[in-house]
């Protein structure tokens, strides 16, 4: 069963610049991973750009300022997952100084590979519409014959790409050919939705001369943006996996830009675009800002009204927060109205288990009680560990009951994480 979701986007997706946080809060998280080294020390003053800390394990990804000041403290504070995290709390001297100048490529298509892995993994490059997962890594992978750049944004209200796209179209397909061409991949293709004609046409317009680079149409139904979906509608091909194993790589828009950046200028990953939006904010738009930002201070900014609740991510995916700071992978602050008390009974008429992706039946995990050890078995024969925390069993519910919830608890509990 295919499911079609209201959009409920910005009717005005003009680009506005957040850059006055009086004190950011660097999340030392990578991806989910919180194992994670401390490089600086209270009282020490950092530059915008300063490698702050750095993952553990394998994948040693650096974590940088976002901007020059004094570090003040490191604090627990709550992040795109709606886990509280250490952070690195730095005092902004407004004065963004960086410790060497910036150096400008002319062409970024002259690295070697070995450089541009080196690169965007000192850089920080991660996936920003997802999970975090180290950019690199991705490019690590042997054989690779296309790269599939994800312009979908299937989720209601986020529009963070698009905002991104619409200034900054030509610089993307300019890091999308110089990928192409360094890592030697035979093809690029951007899939964008067959309803987003505006998108498109910008990408006609500057596509030009770049052969191997071709925009794919794809079908307005959710969840059309993750990435085992939209591998299978591009290229028709399945993976047990990842994409990888079929030759295929995916990075959503924003990374593609993040990638620019670390070519062309050398810069970290200390920024990117959000979509404030919710018909609890007055002013909703979409926000340049830094990392680590509070995001009450933008919320407040944008005049939110009374009661809101405030999600981080999109509805149907995303995590009811009370407060958080902007995170690589948050794409989206919600503020919506509180229909918390709307509940009834489940009714057990199986909508979840029609419109699941993966075939879950999501009213037999939400319904089966976990009571120690006896019960994983039963936990385990469901398999919660497959889902994709898409949302459509929520969606769908005419209860109104908060179905993913009970599914991510279970599948919590079958990964040990509980």
């Amino acid at each position: 069963m295919k499911v079609k979701i209201d959009k409920h986007k910005l009717t005005d997706d003009e680009l506005i610049v957040y850059n006055k946080p009086k004190k950011v809060y660097i999340p030392l998280i990578s991806g989910n991973d919180t194992n994670i080294t401390i490089l600086v020390n209270k009282g020490e003053y950092v530059y915008k750009g300063s490698i702050i800390a750095k993952r553990k394990g394998d994948f040693r990804i650096p974590i940088h300022a976002s901007v020059s000041g004094t570090v003040l403290d490191f604090e627990e504070r709550v992040c795109y997952n709606g886990e509280k995290v250490k952070c690195v709390v730095i005092e902004n001297d407004f004065k963004e100084k960086i410790e060497q100048k910036l150096s400008v490529k002319k062409t970024i298509n002259k690295y070697s590979k070995e450089e541009f892995l080196e690169l965007i993994k000192e850089n920080g490059i991660i996936g920003m519409g997802g999970a975090g997962f180290p950019t690199y890594v991705k490019y690590e992978a042997k054989n690779i014959d296309t790269l599939i750049v994800n312009a979908v944004e299937c989720e209601p209200y986020i529009m963070a790409d698009y905002a991104l796209a619409k200034v900054k179209c030509e610089e993307i397909l300019e890091t999308i050919d110089a990928i192409l061409e360094i890592n030697k991949i035979r093809e690029a293709i951007i899939a964008i939705k067959k309803e987003n004609i505006a998108l498109k046409q910008l990408f006609d317009s500057f596509i030009g001369t770049y052969l191997k680079i071709k925009i794919k149409l794809v079908p307005n139904v959710y969840p059309m943006g993750w990435e085992k979906t939209l591998v299978k509608q591009v290229t028709g091909k399945d993976y047990a996996n990842y994409p990888s194993d079929e030759g295929i790589i995916v990075n959503n828009v924003s990374t593609i830009y993040a990638i620019y950046e670390a070519l062309k200028y050398n810069k970290p990953l200390i920024e990117r675009i959000v979509t404030f939006s919710g018909e609890g904010l007055e002013n909703p738009h979409n926000v340049l800002v830094k990392m680590g930002t509070p995001v009450k201070e933008i919320l407040d900014e944008f005049k939110i009204k009374p009661d809101s609740i405030i999600v981080a991510g999109g509805p149907m995916m995303g995590t009811k927060v009370e407060d958080l700071v902007v995170s690589p992978n948050l794409n989206c602050v919600l503020a919506l109205e509180n229909n918390l008390n709307m509940a009834t009974p489940c009714i057990e008429c199986g909508k979840c288990v029609s419109v699941c992706p993966v075939k879950l039946s999501p009213v037999l995990i939400m319904k089966t009680k976990y009571k120690k050890e006896k019960d994983i078995k039963k936990f385990k024969s469901l398999h919660p560990e497959k889902c994709i925390g898409c949302g459509l069993c929520s969606y769908i519910c005419p209860a109104k009951l908060f179905v993913r919830e009970r599914v991510k608890e279970a599948k919590d509990i079958v990964r040990g994480d509980k």
